[in-house]
């Protein structure tokens, strides 16, 4: 099973590099922000909850997160693998999909991160604010505490997938099919 943790600040691109990663190796996107924003849309208690975070740009805790993916990993028993997008962001997170994982006799494969500068990534997250009408991209303080966010409490997770040598950096700034490449190139000797 081929277990990928696509990782990356908001605005990297993982969204656009998932559904290349689904073609190619029909692997199950699991986005825990499209989980959410169902969640939300749906009004559920769990979507109010994790809207009030949202909303301040600050993480959902980690307890709801991991039973929420648990419940969308066990509804597919027959499939080649997963693309877990925004998935896990904090040790404990990887500490808990690692022993989850185990329970089903698998693993994570690898943890693809993808690099981009701060200030690229704020005019990425406008420019999909302007196309999608997610407010949480319109507004340029939230933007910079999500970017915040991630580098205090995010990017130190890549250390627990180095500490694996399961971690590969790559450069996020250049066109979609480069990315692409760059990263089926990381993937590929590990099928």
């Amino acid at each position: 099973m081929l277990n990928i943790v696509l990782f990356g600040p908001p605005g990297a691109g993982k969204g656009t590099q998932s559904e290349r990663l689904i073609a190619k190796y029909d692997l199950v996107h699991l986005s825990t922000g499209d989980i959410f924003r169902s969640n939300i849309k749906g009004e559920t208690d769990l979507g109010k909850l994790a809207k009030s975070y949202m909303d301040q740009g600050q993480l959902v805790p980690d307890s709801v997160t991991i039973d929420m993916l648990r419940s969308e990993v066990l509804k597919h028993e027959n499939t080649n693998g997963f693309i877990f997008d925004g998935f896990p962001r904090t040790n404990a997170q990887a500490e808990a999909l690692d022993a989850f994982l185990d329970s089903l006799n698998t693993s994570i494969t690898l943890m693809v991160a993808l690099e981009v500068e701060e200030n690229e990534l704020k005019t990425r997250l406008m420019k999909r604010a302007e196309v999608s009408g997610r407010a949480d991209d319109a507004n340029p303080e939230v933007i910079a505490n999500r970017i915040a966010v991630y580098n205090n409490e995010t990017a130190p997770v890549k250390s627990f997938y180095q500490n694996q040598n399961k971690f590969v950096a790559i450069d996020g700034i250049g066109s979609i099919d480069d990315i692409t490449l760059r990263i089926f190139s990381a993937i590929d000797p590990h099928l």
